[in-house]
């Protein structure tokens, strides 16, 4: 197998690379700073620098660029993904790689970070049109976050068949027990929707 990362890939790596060391990495500091201050946490806010990096990644074509091949359209004009990236996961490990430079910050800047990257393929694979609508949309577009529920209280359940919570059609609605924690994103305002293993 060829390992080498094709054209694509090596222009997004490169453009990553040059975004962390010009952009992000400059204003580790400050941000951290930022966030440090504090105040009020039932008045959480979005840090003013968070929020002028992901407008300057969106602008520079820097967004979503986990999309796989084949799920980068429709959604790619529409968000500005630049095509998606429409990267096989081959292609994409350089470019992650390269975000992982910046690990604190990066991966949200250019909306790429978990759990929303996993929880947007799961609704672009298996969404319905109106779950798409709904949740898909607003986390491509970074209005929203999510949260992945798998984690459970005395079960071994990272390994997802050791899980005991059930989600059960019942006419039409669906009743889900069981109990979940430590679960990823729940504790950000912004978070909307939650994938329930």
């Amino acid at each position: 197998m060829d390992f080498a990362a094709s054209p694509r890939a090596k222009e997004l790596t490169d453009l990553v690379t040059t975004f962390v060391a010009k952009e992000i990495e400059p204003v580790v500091d400050d941000y951290h700073r930022d966030v440090a201050r504090g105040g009020d946490h039932t008045t959480w806010a979005e840090s003013q620098i968070m929020t002028d990096l992901r407008a300057k990644a969106r602008a520079q074509g820097l967004w979503n660029l986990f999309l796989p091949v084949g799920h980068d359209q429709p959604y790619a004009e529409q968000f500005g993904t630049h095509g998606g990236a429409g990267l096989t996961n081959l292609d994409y490990a350089p470019v992650a790689e390269a975000m992982g430079r910046a690990t604190t910050l990066a991966p949200y800047v250019f909306n790429c970070n978990a759990p929303d990257t996993g929880n947007m393929e799961v609704l672009l694979k298996y969404g319905t049109p109106e779950q798409k609508q709904t949740w898909l949309e607003p986390l491509l577009d970074g209005q929203i976050r999510s949260m992945f529920g798998m984690t459970e209280p005395g079960v071994a359940s990272s390994d997802a068949t050791n899980m005991a919570a059930t989600a059960v059609l019942d006419g039409d609605e669906v009743v889900i027990n069981g109990t979940k924690w430590f679960s990823t994103g729940v504790g950000h305002p912004d978070c909307k929707v939650m994938i329930f293993m």
